[in-house]
């Protein structure tokens, strides 16, 4: 096999491809035999090489990229704080859900998570996109609060709530990386 992986093998109980930076990551349950493993490389081949050109393309465009100051990030974040926990309210009174506590983070792999006891977690990015946008990521961490999946029920309530959830969505992923890359 000519694709160099590694394996994290865990309690899981399905097999996920992850291209990152580094590689290749196969993540799979403890008793997968390794020669399935090798024989689904071999099958996505086309998929992780395509995938592996396009994050070396990405990593080598992120050096040549500004970053955000320090201060930016911290004025982004204070913005998100006034903004992001009245878009909750309102949300979640539309889906007639609770949530915890709210915080905003900088973080490079997420625009939000909904934490099983109700926390949500924003990316203050969300501040440098179109408000639609913000209010998909919203609606979508919302409706975990139903369900804690991404089941067709879940989408359904996402789309009962905010029927053009797919457009935004598509959105942040035609643009996002545009604005996580200019983190420090």
């Amino acid at each position: 096999m000519d694709i160099n992986y590694k394996i994290i093998r865990s309690n899981r109980t399905t097999v996920g491809l992850q291209v990152t930076p580094e590689g290749l990551i196969v993540r799979a349950p403890y008793r997968y035999p390794r020669e399935k493993i090798d024989a689904l490389v071999l099958e996505k081949k086309d998929w992780i090489e395509k995938s592996l050109k396009k994050v070396e393309k990405r990593e080598a465009e992120k050096s040549k990229i500004e970053k955000f100051s320090q201060e930016e990030i911290r004025a982004l974040a204070e913005q998100a704080l006034q903004v992001i926990p009245k878009r909750v309210a309102y949300y979640a009174e539309k889906l007639g859900v609770s949530y915890g506590r709210i915080t905003i983070r900088n973080q490079k792999s997420r625009w939000g998570s909904c934490s099983s006891k109700g926390n949500l977690n924003f990316n203050c990015l969300l501040m440098l996109t179109p408000p639609e946008v913000l209010d998909s990521v919203v609606v979508h961490e919302l409706c975990h609060r139903k369900e804690m999946n991404h089941s067709e029920r879940f989408y359904q309530e996402v789309l009962r709530v905010y029927p053009d959830y797919w457009k935004y969505h598509k959105w942040l992923k035609e643009n996002g990386d545009k604005l996580i890359m200019r983190l420090p």
